[in-house]
């Protein structure tokens, strides 16, 4: 196909003067007919991989897609650009239902979109009516669903491998934009793709800049960051509906113009909030990770987490929203040890133990990433597979100085009270132990203990450090609460200062001495 084609399509019809990463290969291979992968960055033009190849395929391309709110988005913006496109899902009546159904049969729509759900639910759902069609090619977005290793499990994407059952000669195009390498093969595996073009793109969004804060005044922090922020537009991102509406009404009190976002809005009330913030007359949305998929607002300047996500997948999707207009933006995330600790009553998934290990290795990596003392973005890189320089320039830990100070002693008291109170018991009690204090959960027999009230010279941050809030230099075991030592190489510890705008991280290197396990 001649590029002038191509390009005259993309223009016409899209209004994009080129195209971006591996878009026009995609496009290509799917014109030719093979399957394809593609893992693009978020922001980095994913639709039009399978929107242009359907203006140019005789038949209709049918859209998986998981979210009302992303096939709404998506279809509305189609249709602004004079292209027949449509979406079937439970907001719709059943006469509105029928009508798609009626232009179907006639060929007046190219795009449909469709969650698995409806593709496959009741007696084949929507799945037979697919066999009267002359569907042109299969677009499956947010592909890492199908992955038991991915980070959004969804059964239902398993079904999706009947395409190549049912549908051998059209091409299906799986895409996404955060799967390791792992999912990666799983998504090529489980879809059945016969002999797929891969296409990876770069993980690296290079105007997004990276900060890890405390979750300590964290109301307080983004109050100071919004007043010098005043005209960005932002996502903050919290794990629990009451939470976003918590933060929303805190912020209103401060006289922030804010809504909240989450799946248990009526559809009316997320339509009114997400066309609000599209236009710009809505600068600040507190929201679950139920807002933000296929929202193509190119002027987020931050994105917020005011709890830690339960992985690095998540977490690098959700901040892939901001700067998507390549003008430098911000990925704050407000990190607490604690928050790690709560996430985990929420990944098991009972009978499934396999699913449990792999949604608890995600999370502790994500707790790498918050404590990690190497470049934030570096860690993302790596995460993902692809090589990176270990100092980026524009993330907190890159952008902080950093100081020497020897910790032995403190950690030699740290370690010694840990055994001479019988190796049973968790960070806090040795803290208190430490620091002599009078609260009635100190045990009467420990208080005659030499090592009791040792501690009340140390600062609270290092005694924070020694035992784990951060990246601990001693780890106690939650079952046993017996100590064992994480490194003797120099440590770094946060110590709080300004930085662009907002507090952030510095960094001082303690040296740990001893070489002590039990």
């Amino acid at each position: 196909m001649p590029d002038d084609q191509l390009s005259n399509v993309l223009q016409h019809r899209f209004g994009f003067s080129q195209f971006r990463f591996h878009q026009e290969a995609i496009i290509r291979s799917v014109l030719a007919g093979s399957d394809v992968m593609a893992i693009m960055p978020t922001g980095g033009g994913k639709s039009i991989c399978y929107q242009l190849p359907a203006l140019m395929l005789d038949g209709i391309t049918i859209v998986i897609s998981p979210l009302i709110a992303l096939m709404k988005d998506q279809v509305d913006g189609l249709k602004a650009n004079g292209i027949a496109a449509a979406f079937l899902n439970s907001s719709q009546s059943a006469r509105e239902q029928e009508q798609i159904r009626e232009q179907l049969k006639k060929g007046a729509i190219r795009l449909l979109y469709i969650a698995p759900e409806r593709l496959f639910g009741g007696d084949q759902g929507f799945f037979s009516v697919l066999k009267s069609l002359p569907v042109a090619l299969f677009a499956i977005d947010e592909a890492h669903c199908i992955s038991q290793w991915g980070h959004d499990f969804r059964p239902e994407y398993l079904r999706l491998a009947a395409f190549k059952e049912h549908f051998p000669q059209v091409p299906v195009i799986a895409l996404t934009a955060s799967a390791d390498k792992i999912t990666q093969q799983d998504i090529l595996e489980k879809l059945r793709l016969r002999s797929p073009r891969v296409f990876v793109s770069s993980f690296n969004r290079p105007n997004i800049h990276y900060f890890i804060q405390p979750k300590k005044q964290a109301m307080q922090q983004i109050a100071d960051y919004l007043h010098t922020h005043a005209d960005s537009s932002g996502i903050i991102y919290a794990l629990s509906r009451a939470g976003t509406e918590d933060i929303a009404h805190a912020l209103r009190s401060m006289g922030f113009i804010a809504a909240h976002y989450h799946a248990g809005l009526s559809n009316e009330e997320k339509n009114r909030v997400q066309e609000s913030f599209k236009k710009d007359d809505l600068k600040i949305i507190v929201a679950t990770i139920a807002f933000g998929m296929g929202i193509d607002k190119p002027n987020v300047r931050f994105v917020m987490h005011y709890d830690v996500p339960k992985n690095m997948e998540g977490y690098y999707q959700e901040t892939g929203r901001a700067g998507r207009d390549g003008l430098k933006s911000d990925a704050i995330l407000y990190y607490s040890a604690g928050d790690i600790m709560k996430l985990q009553n929420f990944i098991s998934i009972e009978g499934n133990p396999e699913q449990t290990a792999v949604l608890s290795r995600k999370l502790f990596k994500m707790k790498d990433f918050a404590e990690t003392q190497s470049c934030r973005r570096q860690f993302i890189m790596d995460y993902f597979g692809e090589e990176f320089p270990p100092i980026c320039g524009s993330c907190d830990f890159c952008l902080s100085h950093v100081d020497q100070e020897n910790v032995t002693i403190p950690a030699q008291k740290f370690l010694s009270a840990i055994y001479r109170t019988g190796e049973r018991f968790g960070s806090d009690y040795i803290i208190d132990f430490l620091r002599g204090s009078s609260n009635s959960k100190i045990q009467e027999h420990h208080k005659s203990l030499k090592t009791y009230g040792i501690g009340k010279d140390l600062r609270k941050e290092v005694q924070s450090m020694l035992c784990g809030v951060g990246s601990p230099i001693v780890h106690i075991s939650a079952s046993l609460g017996r100590p064992f030592l994480i490194r003797s190489t120099p440590f770094m510890m946060p110590s709080r200062r300004s930085l662009m705008g907002f507090s952030s991280f510095s960094a001082t290197s303690l040296t740990f001495g001893m070489s002590f396990a039990t």
